[in-house]
């Protein structure tokens, strides 16, 4: 069996440390916002090279609560891409939005002149998605924003550590420590960066009932702050982030070389100027369902990121689009599949998925 993450060999990793750490909180009592939490933010920050960082409860709530901390206004409508997973969307129907959807581009990013077409009157904000561990132009996504006046908050869920050349800093940012992402909790956990100490504070109110001073409440907010455990968890596995990252980029590169012999696979490409970090590997096939359950049965734990495009999902059908609207997205939406990946996988177990591989397709 060839796990698509391995939580286990991760674990192993930071154990004694994360014991140690668990140890300190349940003798401090500090559960809720303990000195752990503070430590973390301003590490994780840092590594980020963004000057404020607020931990959250999870990636959905961190989305949302860097669009209410922006001040969007309600009602008003959200750009972003058709291919990514629905808690994007989801985030933005909570926080009073109505989403807005376009298409990707040939990385499966949100294409910035499919952005710009669905930009109208009433839009406030765009969500440029940096899917599967690379970033979305933002050069040009941030040039739209200028020119039409928008907010642009990035949804870097897929992409802690990736860098891009010559892009504009981080004015607003959301990410989810969800236990499978490059630097993953014990549990849910989420932060939003940002350059503004602003824009900080007002992410800090909001996400603790819109209260600094206990009992007194500046706004109507909702409690979504970073568990001081999960803070432990997550300052373990930052230490090691540089090193897991670069360790996704060599398989990944292993896997270039193993599958570029393989007819019928469409290898992913990183966009030009990006530093990619793989937070997956997502290859496109012919008859991808027959491949994927051909390498389950297998052994080979590959998967789906995404089946379903957000425009088809039932819970979105009040945007009113349906099959066709979003090509690129869709076509993918049929071929893509993601096989193992994380930084302790193999030379052999890569082997094993190629091989395991061309002897699927050669079946079909």
């Amino acid at each position: 069996m060839i796990p698509f993450v391995d939580l286990r060999a991760a674990h192993a990793e930071v154990a004694d440390e994360i014991l140690q750490g668990f140890d300190r909180v349940l003798r401090d009592t500090a559960f809720v916002q303990g000195p752990d939490v503070a430590a973390f933010e301003e590490e994780f920050a840092q590594f980020s090279g963004v000057p404020h960082c607020v931990g959250v409860g999870n990636g959905t709530d961190a989305i949302e609560l860097a669009l209410r901390a922006a001040g969007v206004p309600a009602g008003s409508e959200v750009v972003l891409p058709a291919n990514t997973f629905v808690a994007t969307a989801e985030a933005v129907v909570r926080a009073g939005l109505r989403p807005v959807l376009a298409d990707c581009d040939d990385h499966l990013l949100l294409d910035p002149a499919a952005a710009a077409a669905a930009v109208g009157p009433d839009t406030s904000a765009v969500i440029p998605v940096h899917l599967y561990g690379q970033q979305a132009a933002m050069g040009a996504l941030y040039e739209l924003a200028e020119r039409r006046g928008l907010v642009v908050m990035e949804d870097a869920a897929q992409s802690q550590g990736s860098a891009q050349e010559g892009r504009p800093p981080v004015g607003l940012a959301s990410t989810s420590f969800y236990p499978g992402k490059n630097i993953g909790a014990y549990g849910e956990a989420g932060a939003v960066l940002t350059g503004s100490a602003e824009l900080a504070r007002a992410v800090r109110l909001l996400s603790s009932h819109g209260s600094e001073v206990k009992y007194r409440h500046e706004t109507l907010g909702f409690n979504s702050r970073l568990d001081t455990l999960q803070a432990v968890v997550l300052r373990a596995k930052l230490k090691r982030l540089a090193d897991w990252n670069e360790a996704r980029r060599a398989a990944a590169d292993r896997y270039g070389k193993l599958l570029s012999g393989i007819a019928g696979v469409r290898l992913p490409a990183t966009a030009p100027g990006n530093l990619h970090v793989w937070h997956l590997y997502v290859i496109r096939v012919p008859e991808r369902d027959k491949v994927l359950a051909g390498l389950q049965e297998a052994g080979v734990q590959a998967q789906i990121h995404y089946p379903v495009p957000v425009h088809l999902q039932p819970a979105f059908r009040d945007l009113g689009h349906g099959p066709g609207d979003f090509p690129v997205a869709e076509a993918a939406a049929g071929e893509i599949l993601s096989l193992p990946m994380h930084p302790h996988l193999t030379a052999g177990q890569q082997e094993q998925v190629a091989e395991t591989l061309d002897e699927v397709l050669r079946r079909l």
